[in-house]
């Protein structure tokens, strides 16, 4: 199981860390535009003789173009088998820099410094590393985990609001796969005024939650799937709203396809059905609806008909029976589908 640190002080949190680790022949940072802009002055003392790479922001780019880039980077930095990367950036930066330095020289260490709350909760744990392609989430990639993550939620306090809604909504779908306990404080935690003391013991719950499950089943062969919770119609959504140019950010899709699919636990599972209508109703005040019409349906089914969890050309879903009563691998009709997509679009 990898190792997360929860910093009090990143500066001395990951000098402490980087002296334990057997020593690098090269040290590579990876940032994007704003984590150089607002990290590197900082953090880049720690190894004065680094080099660095940048890249763009968004998820647009996490793709193979700037994995190239990524390659490149570590070639003119003389990079070995025996260096380390240090990847500092939110989920898209935090997969791809995993995916790169799982397949340089095949395989190079490196640690993760998640900026945001879903690289935190959910991209920067659990080792699936990877990149975008021909229009697909995460279409290319490996398992390969960080050495170290440095989990530090004072930097959650300069994160602008619907990028903290995007990595609560991995938080929620936690809960909803642990048990009502969890799922009731994630519903009454207030996003419009958080306590980030309350939110670093979340975040702590939330990974936990994660690695357990994740240790069980490092490569997805079955209780791992349970996470994919929302993520079928999730991916499906981000995708066309994406090639629609009105694009969103993961965890509102998210969102989004976990009503959707909570909808379909609810005909298949017999779901609690007051469970469905105080979880929507919580998704709808914060992330609203997706801007899709019934014109998407086929597009959404095409998008989820080549989700890489399928089984030959059925659509694979995990759904719940009850809260914490994971039920995986599970089929829907297409009716069934686009009557979830009716709910998630009018309720």
């Amino acid at each position: 199981m990898q190792t997360i640190v929860y910093a009090q002080s990143m500066l001395e949190d990951l000098r402490h860390a980087l002296a334990q680790i057997p020593k690098p022949d090269a040290v590579v940072w990876l940032f994007d535009v704003n984590t150089h802009r607002l990290c590197a002055p900082l953090l880049e003392e720690l190894s004065p003789n680094s080099s660095r790479i940048i890249i763009t922001a968004g998820d647009v780019h996490k793709d193979l173009a700037t994995l190239s880039d990524v390659w490149r980077g570590l070639q003119r930095a003389s990079a070995t088998r025996h260096s380390l990367m240090i990847n500092v950036g939110g989920g898209m930066l935090t997969d791809l820099g995993g995916f790169a330095a799982a397949t340089y020289k095949r395989g190079i260490r490196f640690i993760n410094v998640p900026t945001t709350l879903l690289a935190m909760v959910d991209a920067a744990v659990g080792g699936k590393t990877g990149v975008n392609f021909g229009g697909l989430k995460n279409e290319i990639g490996a398992f390969k985990e960080a050495e170290i993550v440095f989990v530090c939620t004072e930097l959650l306090r300069t994160l602008d609001m619907p990028n903290l809604l995007s990595g609560y909504a991995e938080m929620l779908k936690h809960s909803l796969l642990c048990n009502r306990e969890m799922w009731s404080r994630h519903l009454q935690f207030s996003l419009d005024n958080p306590d980030f003391v309350a939110l670093q013991d979340m975040v702590r719950e939330n990974i936990a939650f994660k690695q357990s499950v994740v240790a069980q089943d490092p490569q997805e062969k079955g209780l791992r799937k349970s996470l994919n919770l929302g993520h079928t119609i999730g991916h499906a959504l981000e995708s066309v709203l994406l090639h629609k140019e009105t694009p969103v950010l993961h965890g509102y899709a998210v969102a989004w396809g976990v009503v959707g699919e909570l909808y379909l636990s609810v005909l298949l599972k017999d779901f609690p059905l007051d469970i469905l209508r105080m979880t929507t109703q919580f998704v709808v005040e914060h992330y609203g609806r997706p801007n899709i019409s019934c014109k998407d349906y086929n597009a959404l089914l095409d998008h989820m008909r080549h989700d890489k969890k399928n089984i030959g050309k059925q659509i694979n879903f995990t759904l719940l029976s009850d809260i914490g009563q994971l039920n995986l691998d599970e089929t829907a009709t297409d009716d069934f589908i686009k009557e979830s997509l009716d709910f998630i679009r009018e309720g």
